[in-house]
């Protein structure tokens, strides 16, 4: 890759920030070249490209953004390019920075949503990272919710009088914040008038209305992915918060107002990432995963983050980053403590139950289990339950028990519970009860009962058939994978057949 000619001013800023992450030139190189690869870039970087930069020399493209990633995982602090003594330029991470304001993290938020939108292809080849759970996950648990997030609106009433009398930097604050004077339609022409009428633009006020319509959205497409998987409308769903939310989080609210449309923009975004999961999609799923926990905590909602990070350790968990997942879920449960309500507990320790059944660490997944089923057994008909917990019940956690008794090879319990799940999950949640039935079949094909796990393997193929879902079909082919040492058997053979002509 070729650089620009070199400037004569030596780079002390690289220089002292390579002595402290404790880096060779060649290590740094080397590092450079490896981040590049995650986001499909084939750079050639070596110790005399890193001694170049250090003469003065300034790296070209997007490589500045990377040398800034490695040496932010190196530190475990955001370090920006021109920290570095670099220039500037749109990262190729972009989307894993934890935002410093609500400000910021509305830009980098709705900068994701529009690539998303215009150029999905692209952004479905970024890579997922496990160093880059890091930094946002702390920033979350020792951040504090946000001061201010109205916008359009002084801070508060400050008659004009004392306005007047205040520095003039505090003035032109208070009145920077007040919003200018609307015009009226006739005023503003016809084509505003028609876009007035067809869409929101940014600079309108929110309204309870604004948000309550957010709200149904969620529900709807949630309702979706459950039933026919993330493929089917994830590209609508980000469509709409480019179109529809992006305008309101630069409208008009006040604090209150602010703080619903930061959770609901939350929600909307978390279900983006899950959506984009569900296909395989992970690097761009984890990039909307850390913009979903920051604008939680432009809300102000703790327990909301909490579920942001257990959908981080979930994508950990299938993975294969179990210690990532049991460090998020952790961080979870230290976020919102013990006032979190039982059926939250529950969920949290599931979540972590889950990564150490990956990690085969027994002693530590059992306390899990136990701790997730008492805190479901406190749970009580009258008690106050977030919208977005409520799926988790007893079906729920028969489910997690069968996963984490699979991943153990405990396949009697890993039998009893997956089938516990599937007599109580209710046929919305379509592509959950194929996952469980694949865990049924595994868990029988463990017990040296082919025949039925066969039987529960096609039909959970069929299943998986009909809905637009990557994890599903890895499910089944995680199933089959399992079955060759039995290739030659009979009941094999025609689950072959079967399923070749369901999946094709």
């Amino acid at each position: 890759m070729t650089d620009r000619p070199a400037q004569r001013t030596p780079n002390r800023q690289l220089a002292a920030l390579i002595a402290e992450a404790g880096f060779s030139n060649a290590g740094l190189a080397r590092r450079v070249d490896q981040l590049g690869l995650e986001h499909g870039l084939d750079l050639r970087y070596d110790k005399t490209s890193v001694t170049r930069w250090l003469r003065g020399q300034q790296p070209r493209g997007t490589t500045p953004a990377l040398i800034a990633e490695v040496f932010t995982r190196r530190l475990g602090r955001r370090l920006s390019a021109q920290e570095l003594g670099l220039d500037a330029c749109a990262p190729v991470y972009a989307g894993l920075e934890f935002a410093g304001t609500p400000e910021e993290a509305v830009d980098i938020v709705s900068g994701l949503w529009r690539k998303d939108s215009g150029s999905h292809a692209e952004l479905r080849k970024i890579a997922f990272t496990p160093a880059g759970l890091v930094v946002p996950s702390r920033d979350w648990l020792i951040g504090r919710a946000d001061e201010r997030v109205a916008r359009g609106e002084p801070p508060a009433r400050v008659p004009a009088q004392v306005a007047a009398q205040l520095p003039g930097q505090v003035t032109a604050q208070v009145r920077a914040a007040v919003p200018r004077p609307t015009l009226s339609p006739e005023q503003q022409g016809p084509a505003a008038r028609r876009r007035g009428q067809s869409e929101r633009g940014p600079g309108q006020r929110v309204s309870g209305g604004d948000i309550a319509a957010l709200r149904s959205v969620g529900e709807l497409f949630r309702t979706l992915d459950d039933a026919y998987g993330g493929g089917h409308a994830r590209q609508a769903l980000v469509r709409y918060l480019e179109h529809e939310c992006e305008p309101m989080l630069r409208g008009v609210y006040g604090e209150q107002t602010g703080r619903r449309l930061f959770a609901a923009a939350a929600d909307l975004t978390r279900l983006a990432g899950w959506t984009s999961y569900d296909i395989a999609a992970h690097g761009l799923a984890q990039r909307y995963f850390v913009q979903a926990l920051r604008l939680a905590q432009a809300a102000g909602d703790r327990a909301y983050g909490s579920y942001v990070l257990v959908t981080m350790s979930r994508q950990a968990v299938y993975l294969a980053h179990g210690r990532e997942a049991v460090q998020l879920a952790r961080v979870a449960q230290q976020g919102v403590g013990t006032s979190a309500p039982p059926v939250l507990q529950a969920l949290l320790h599931a979540v972590e139950a889950r990564a150490h059944g990956v990690l085969g660490e027994v002693r530590a997944c059992t306390a899990s289990l136990v701790r997730a089923e008492r805190a479901l057994e406190a749970a009580r008909p009258g008690d106050e339950v977030p919208y977005w917990a409520r799926f988790f019940d007893e079906a729920q956690l028969a489910d997690e028990f069968g996963h984490c008794h699979r991943d153990l090879q405990q396949f009697r319990a890993a039998a009893q519970h997956a089938e516990r799940s599937l007599q109580l999950r209710a046929p919305s949640f379509a592509r959950s009860r194929v996952f469980c039935r694949i865990v049924l079949a595994t868990a029988r094909l463990g017990l040296g009962e082919l025949d039925q796990a066969c039987q529960l393997g096609a039909e959970a193929a069929g299943q998986a058939a009909e809905m637009r879902s990557v994890r599903a079909v890895e499910y089944v082919r995680d199933f089959e994978r399992r079955l060759e040492p039995y290739k030659d058997a009979a009941p094999v053979r025609g689950y072959r057949d079967k399923v070749a002509v369901a999946l094709g």
